[in-house]
């Protein structure tokens, strides 16, 4: 943090500089050059600000994310493909490493569901912003009359847990199913039944791992998975009982969509919590979800300093 702060101060003496020299000789290469400076230390400084306010005890984790599509069959199932696509590439435009961990195709195109981490400073921090449900309006490529569909589909985030985090779990509540793994995955897969998917019996959550090529190796990090399903559930029975909870509540429900997507007739990005909206539909597709994710993020930490 020392370090960012020296770094920007430096960044700003240099942009001074160029800035003299642009007034007296009347140069725009360094005026250029100073407004560069500037934009950079801006953002260096908003990033600051962000993790200043992500000082929640699991923040800094890195994040496990599952995409499940709405009703509406092939029309959702391929808007959940979108988001595993827009997520993965926000996450190589942050410089953190992902991996999928498990993917169902859907019939005809798309997928019914998929889990996947992104590891890096402060993951889940960011993450946490997005999930809930989002919308989508478009005309349908699957639609031989061409109609204009809406088409929902859920993201849900948890902070994985380390193994500082302890985390009882009785093996008498498990089911452990095998079967043979499906999507890509190289001359292994479908060969054995390596994929694992485990049901925690008394809560009922289900969590399945496949990307691994031994059935040892997926069952550990399904067990992984489940811990950090259970922690969060822990996490959200004592936020029930906090009033701030209860009032954004409804924004996690099915139906009470966080963003809407629309690509027609018009394309536009809108976080209906913060009104923030972007025209370039097919760039925030392409991962720029900063702007949605910092806004949220700063609103509510203003609502919990309030």
């Amino acid at each position: 943090m020392l370090d960012s702060w020296e770094r920007y101060r430096t960044e700003l003496d240099e942009a001074r500089f160029f800035l003299t020299l642009a007034k007296d000789e009347k140069s725009e290469e360094a005026l250029s050059e100073a407004a560069t400076k500037v934009a950079a230390v801006a953002q260096g400084m908003a990033e600051i600000e962000l993790a200043q306010i992500l000082g929640g005890p699991d923040d800094r984790r890195n994040a496990i994310v599952t995409l499940h599509p709405g009703a509406g069959g092939t029309e959702a199932q391929d808007w959940a493909e979108m988001l595993l696509r827009m997520y993965l590439r926000w996450a190589d435009r942050k410089g953190y490493r992902k991996e999928i961990l498990e993917y169902q195709p859907g019939e005809e195109a798309g997928l019914k569901s998929a889990t996947f981490t992104v590891e890096g400073d402060y993951a889940y921090g960011y993450l946490k912003a997005e999930a809930g449900i989002h919308r989508l309006v478009r005309i349908s490529p699957f639609d031989a009359n061409s109609r204009r569909h809406t088409s929902f589909a859920s993201v849900f985030v948890y902070p994985e847990v380390d193994e500082t985090i302890k985390v009882e779990i009785n093996e008498d509540d498990l089911r452990v199913d095998t079967y043979r793994s499906s999507g890509a995955g190289g001359q292994h897969v479908n060969k054995t039944d390596s994929a694992v998917r485990i049901t925690h019996l008394p809560t009922n959550i289900v969590v399945a791992c496949q990307n691994e090529r031994s059935q040892h190796k997926n069952r550990a990090m399904a067990m992984k998975i489940l811990r950090s399903r259970l922690y969060e559930l822990e996490i959200e029975k004592q936020k029930e009982k906090m009033e701030v909870y209860h009032k954004t509540k409804k924004d996690i429900a099915w139906g009470s969509q966080i963003r809407s997507y629309v690509l027609h007739p018009y394309r536009m990005v809108k976080d209906h919590r913060t009104g923030i909206e972007m025209g370039d539909a097919d760039r925030v597709l392409d991962g720029d979800l900063d702007r949605f994710i910092q806004a949220y993020l700063l609103q509510v930490s203003g609502g919990e300093d309030s």
